[in-house]
């Protein structure tokens, strides 16, 4: 139910004339790297729109989209860029940070063990009292009660079944990314976001 209620808002596109109520501060530009591709899905690459702007003085983005939104000084009228592109190209790093979040993308907030997607929390697949470390490839999002079964014990010992983490790519991590996307997403996102998704017959 979580996967599709966050796939369901996002598919509701809304511009900002649509939502006359939209802060300025609401209004982020989607960073795409100079191949026109995001620079990450997950987090997804926003700036705020003044570091948008100051890296448009400092020509380091093109403009690709604009909101109809403006921002005004005494001698400039400005649409808020949506959307820009880096100009030069940043080599995205091969594997993601150790972090939470990422565990639980990678397990595509569920639990391991069962599958559930509530009351998530981590556990280590081999215990730390047996030598298990904290790293990719011991570390899995457990549900609560799952975690508690498993207390101290191995999958084996538990009688659950055995899962083999691993260290994911940044590659795979964004594919996992685009299960879940975030909430909002403005419409002159769509191209650079999902030009990859198979076409509907």
């Amino acid at each position: 139910m979580f996967k599709a209620e966050l796939i369901e808002r996002a598919a509701q596109f809304r511009s900002a004339a649509e939502d006359p109520t939209r802060n300025v501060s609401g209004c982020p530009a989607l960073v795409l790297n100079a191949d026109y591709t995001p620079l990450s899905y997950y987090p997804l690459s926003l700036w705020p729109w003044q570091t948008a702007i100051k890296a448009i003085f400092l020509d380091r983005v093109d403009v690709v989209a604009t909101y109809d939104r403006e921002v005004h000084s005494p001698s400039l009228d400005m649409k808020i860029p949506s959307v820009i592109a880096l100009r030069q190209y940043v080599k995205p790093s091969e594997f993601p940070a150790f972090t939470r979040f990422n565990v639980f993308l990678r397990d595509r907030f569920a639990c391991q063990f069962c599958g559930d997607t509530r009351n998530l929390t981590f556990d280590h697949v081999i215990p730390r009292r047996l030598g298990g470390k904290t790293t990719w490839e011991n570390i899995v999002a457990a549900c609560a009660p799952c975690n508690m079964k498993k207390g101290g014990r191995t999958p084996q010992q538990a009688h659950m079944p055995h899962v083999k983490p691993i260290r994911p790519t940044n590659w795979q991590l964004q594919q996992r990314g685009k299960s879940f996307p975030p909430n909002f997403l403005h419409e002159t996102w769509r191209d650079w976001l999902y030009w990859d998704i198979e076409l509907e017959a």
